[in-house]
């Protein structure tokens, strides 16, 4: 049984007048689709406007986003000056981002550099990571090592060096390690929350206002797993 985010059990790691990050959930969307259910821009917002007792509409921009079974860090901005620096910031990979994922089968070597072009497949929402450039395709680059050895899983640190479509999760799948959960990624079963081990446990920024270095950590869900890391 997932746990989704509401206003009152928001993870809240970072908050300030313009900016605010949170720890997101297995199943949080971080802004609306089609599914029509409620996204957590949309949390935040009832969050923002309780705790601050706003009137109106409140003002969030949604910088980035994380899929919807993977869990850990996203931010918002709280003002339209913060929202358009940190476009800029994450747009020229201005930041430092650290992923922790789980998967069963041990990759060939304990840390590497992995080099794919990427060519997303709209229809079935994935993307097929090849070795060689393809019509279409993006370049996608990322390094990993693995940092524990579990009973019957392999903790692994990723850092992401571009940020193609569901990049870490078919580049993984490529070298024949999927991510504990992610049937669409040839994992052999799903979890029970819905939910894949992937979370985004790092991230390393200039504050688009103030200018100080920020890193924020994400705590990995409360799941057995999880908890063996």
């Amino acid at each position: 049984m997932k746990i989704t985010s509401n206003k009152n059990n928001l993870q809240v790691l970072h908050e300030d007048n313009h900016i605010i990050v949170v720890n997101k959930r297995v199943g949080d969307i971080v802004q609306g689709d089609k599914t029509g259910d409620k996204p957590l821009s949309e949390i935040v917002k009832e969050y923002i406007k309780d705790k601050y007792n706003k009137p109106g509409e409140v003002f969030l921009g949604v910088v980035h986003r994380l899929d919807r079974p993977t869990t850990g860090i996203v931010v918002f901005a709280r003002t339209s000056k913060a929202l358009t620096r940190l476009n800029e910031l994450f747009k020229n990979r201005e930041t430092q981002k650290t992923y922790w994922a789980i998967v069963k089968n041990k990759p060939a070597k304990s840390e590497d550099n992995l080099i794919h072009f990427l060519k997303r497949n709209e229809k079935n929402n994935t993307s097929k990571a090849h070795l060689k450039e393809v019509p279409d395709s993006k370049l996608a680059s990322l390094d990993y090592k693995v940092f524990k050895e579990l009973n019957n899983y392999f903790a692994l640190e990723i850092n992401l060096h571009t940020g193609r479509h569901h990049q870490i999760r078919a580049q993984l799948s490529a070298i024949g390690s999927p991510i504990k959960g992610d049937l669409k990624y040839g994992f052999d079963r799903s979890n029970p929350d819905g939910g894949i081990h992937l979370h985004a446990r790092k991230l390393v920024f200039i504050h688009p206002v103030s200018k100080e270095s920020l890193e924020i950590i994400a705590a990995v869900p409360n799941e057995v797993v999880w908890n063996a890391v």
